[in-house]
């Protein structure tokens, strides 16, 4: 999918917390309609088959209870996106990358064929329809999710590029997919944020960590000597960088991805880096803009949620700016139009671990939206974010969003305000009842009270979201361009 994706360790989050937030974006020319639902252990099949690959795998026994964002309508598999555990472990799959023909060449995709002819069905591996469902219910940290994650693609191998984020209450680990059957992890260290914008990400290896202790580096097992054997060494002697080894540089990263690296990086750090200007350290179409930065303040939600919903805002390339610039619309924006949810995961260290995993989700263009927290620990989700269904309805939360977004975007001046107004008093009220619940879990420790929680939660979002979809409605109502009155002759 092409995505954005950041991860926050917890030393970098204003809260303690670990955050792993993505936007999950469709494909061009097309829109997946998503739902938040929960998947309790008897619901959990011991039988997996993919749609895609045609690829059947056998589930350990014993699975954890665990929320997914999946399609809704599943001719093509379940693709669960993003979720959290009853461990508290968070997955979010995937960050679609970029690889280059070396690495293909050396070792291709495992791609699903028809039996044609003579010629025997291929079998395909395992994507992003599958990595979900396949991990997440089988981990009781992040780093296991690493493990699990990496043994099936060395046994199967995978048809596409991906990156994944795993996090716990401690530590955050990113994998990326190299290859058919290779793949490669790190640790985001506590202290930094990662940022991911459809591009192999890793600018830094420790391979004797990988290959001895394994504390903040772990690879497939033989990724030094097939490195090695295919010449895919791009640094200068005794350095290693994985994005030159396994990624790639085309022109169309500078109009696509790297200047979403740029905009984030620019926010997050503005002192640290010169981003601007002839005298720049970067630039949005630099190749080497980092993966991970030490930042300058701590990093709320709100600052993910402002991100994830960017469009180059105060620079020359924003879309909606005012006037007239040859270099509006020059860049692929970090919040597009096909946006299908955002989901940050956050598994918070300050209270007990029954309350600790909050998801904080979203759908359609977040430009347009406001970010809901729902308590992750519970045995079912408020119908207004699980009853969506294939046709338009504004009792969910994802129609009424895209509605939202689409109404707006017309007369995005005046519109501006209204949900400039709507998405601060949803996150205003999102963090007052997270309070509340919060303290009325801490007096009676009573786990009935975070399913109390998401439907209060569920009614403010819908109770918001309708009053904004009101304003706007009129507003672009009144700019149609047939409008007439009879005091205009």
């Amino acid at each position: 999918m092409p995505c954005t994706t950041i991860l926050v360790g917890k030393k970098a989050s204003n809260n303690g917390s670990t955050l792993i937030a993505r936007n999950d974006d469709c494909p061009s020319g097309s829109f997946h309609v998503k739902k938040m639902v929960v998947v309790k252990e008897n619901e959990q099949p011991r039988l997996y088959e993919s749609k895609i690959g045609h690829l059947k795998i056998k589930l350990p026994d014993n699975p954890l209870r665990y929320t997914l964002m999946p399609n809704v309508d599943q001719k093509e598999g379940i693709w669960g996106a993003s979720g959290i555990n009853s461990e508290n472990v968070g997955m979010s799959a995937t960050e679609t990358i970029t690889t280059n023909p070396r690495v293909l060449g050396a070792d291709p995709y495992v791609e699903y064929a028809p039996k044609e002819g003579d010629k025997e069905e291929q079998i395909g591996g395992i994507g992003e329809e599958d990595l979900l469902v396949l991990v997440l219910p089988y981990i009781h940290n992040a780093r296991e999710g690493v493990l699990r994650l990496g043994a099936l693609l060395e046994k199967y191998g995978t048809y596409e590029p991906n990156g994944i984020a795993f996090n716990d209450a401690d530590e955050i680990w990113w994998l990326e997919t190299i290859g058919g059957h290779h793949w490669i992890a790190k640790k985001v260290p506590d202290d930094r944020c990662v940022i991911m914008p459809n591009q192999f990400g890793m600018d830094f290896f420790d391979f004797s960590d990988a290959y001895g202790a394994k504390k903040e580096n772990l690879c497939s097992s033989d990724l030094k000597e097939f490195m090695e054997k295919n010449h895919l060494y791009l640094g200068k002697e005794g350095t290693f960088n994985p994005r030159l080894a396994f990624g790639s540089h085309d022109d169309s990263d500078h109009v696509y991805n790297t200047p979403r690296a740029w905009y984030m990086g620019r926010y997050l750090c503005p002192k640290t880096f010169k981003w601007d200007g002839e005298t720049r350290d970067f630039g949005p179409e630099s190749d080497d803009i980092p993966w991970s930065y030490i930042l300058e303040k701590k990093i709320t939600i709100e600052d993910v949620k402002y991100l994830l919903s960017s469009h180059y805002q105060g620079t020359e390339y924003d879309p909606y700016a005012k006037g007239e610039s040859p270099k509006k619309n020059l860049y692929r924006s970090i919040g597009v139009n096909r946006t299908s949810f955002l989901a940050c995961l956050e598994i918070r260290n300050n209270c007990p671990k029954e309350i600790a995993a909050i998801e904080w989700v979203t759908f359609g263009s977040n430009v347009f939206n406001a970010l809901v927290p729902l308590y992750a620990n519970v045995d079912d989700i408020p119908s207004y974010f699980g009853n969506t269904t294939m046709t338009v309805a504004t009792d969910n939360f994802y129609w009424a969003n895209r509605l939202l977004g689409a109404l707006a975007d017309a007369h995005f001046q005046k519109n501006s305000i209204h949900i400039e107004r709507y998405q601060n008093r949803v996150a205003s009220e999102s963090h007052r009842l997270i309070h509340y619940f919060d303290d009325a879990y801490m007096h009676n420790r009573d786990l009935s009270i975070l399913h109390k929680a998401n439907e209060a939660i569920a009614n403010m979002a819908k109770s918001e979201t309708d009053k904004a979809l009101n304003q706007v409605l009129y507003e672009s109502s009144m700019l149609m361009k047939n409008a007439f009155a009879r005091s205009d002759n």
